[in-house]
């Protein structure tokens, strides 16, 4: 059942669609069929070898989704159940960035919520994206290693494809232990129950005062389950998508630093940037770094609207995943010789 995204009330539905702006609302008309006694051409059906005279049909034009749907009122609000209806994902990534607890209401409980606790096919694409982008992030930070570091193991070595299986692997494996933990973890505090109040989820709308838009997130009307658990730890990564500018810009090589310097857009602030980084020489490690705590906040922001919990309980649950990650992580580098230098 979908919910308010302002005050989390549960709502029948999010917009109502206009009949009359919609050409395929309406279902044509069928007509009677008439039985050929006489063996003539019906009256409904030309004859083959008339000539058929172009038809002409003056259909409506769909201007927009604004003309064809009407967004419905929150009963105990007053506000639109749901604004993101009308947004395109651009706007919906922004906001993702922003932090905004509407949009993971949205997402989380309006768009990508299923009664048969199944993937939506879309988390499916993005979080296979973000495992090969970690991937990508994770061979890159390997490669930024001294060599001291790398010397003992047989990886660097191997063929591409090989090495490609190998960081696969890793991924795959750090990325699965994370969400099991905190699906685990989640089920073992008991977070996430429905509410044990009806009347504050699906009492009449007319007994429930207006509350402002910072009140605290109540229970979920339903229990969420652990697909939705990890449909919530998927979409909240989207932060980590970023450092793919490091494709097009090499952030870590000190030649980028000196053509900045002799550009003419040259200025304190970018000098600085380009010098500590190149200074650094590990500008992949300090941009995976940076991720990596933004995608921590995200990552608490939408388990706290998920399960309906505080800031202690979702932080406890993203840092025992982190935890959990980092340990699996440093002990498989460590079995195969390769030691993480931060």
């Amino acid at each position: 059942m979908p919910i308010c995204i302002e005050c989390c009330y549960p709502v029948s539905q999010l917009y109502h669609v206009l009949h009359g702006g919609n050409p395929k609302s309406a279902a044509p008309t069928p007509k009677p069929s008439i039985p050929n006694l006489a063996g003539l051409p019906s009256p409904h059906k030309p004859s083959t070898n008339a000539h058929k005279a172009p038809e002409t049909k003056n259909k409506p034009k769909n201007t927009g989704i604004g003309s064809d749907v009407r967004l419905m009122q929150c009963p105990r609000c007053k506000q639109f159940a749901d604004k993101y209806v009308e947004h395109d994902f651009v706007v919906l990534f922004i906001d993702l960035v922003l932090v905004k607890p509407q949009v993971y209401r949205h997402l989380l409980f309006n768009r990508l919520s299923r009664d048969d606790d199944e993937f939506d096919p879309s988390i499916l694409r993005l979080g296979t994206l973000l495992l090969l982008f970690d991937v990508y992030l994770t061979w890159s930070h390997i490669e930024s290693l001294p060599p001291s570091f790398t010397s003992k193991s047989p990886i660097p070595t191997l063929p591409i494809l090989l090495q490609y299986g190998f960081y696969l692997f890793f991924c795959t494996l750090t990325t699965l232990s994370q969400h099991l933990i905190i699906r685990w973890q989640a089920s073992l505090w008991k977070l996430g129950g429905p509410a044990n109040d009806e009347a504050s989820n699906q009492g009449s709308a007319n007994n429930l005062p207006s509350i402002p838009n910072s009140a605290p997130f109540p229970a979920p009307p339903k229990k969420p389950t652990p697909n939705a658990i990890s449909t919530a730890l998927f979409v909240s990564s989207c932060m980590s998508l970023f450092p793919i500018l490091m494709v097009v810009w090499k952030y870590d090589d000190a030649s980028d630093s000196s053509s900045l310097s002799q550009s003419p857009l040259d200025s304190s602030s970018v000098a600085f940037t380009a010098g500590f980084l190149s200074t650094q020489g590990r500008g992949v490690d300090w941009v995976r770094r940076g991720v990596s705590w933004a995608v921590a906040v995200q990552n608490l922001e939408a388990l706290r609207i998920l399960l309906g919990c505080g800031y202690l309980s979702a932080g406890g649950l993203v840092a025992a995943g982190g935890a959990v990650r980092w340990v699996i992580s440093t002990a498989v580098l460590e079995a195969v010789g390769l030691q993480d230098g931060g």
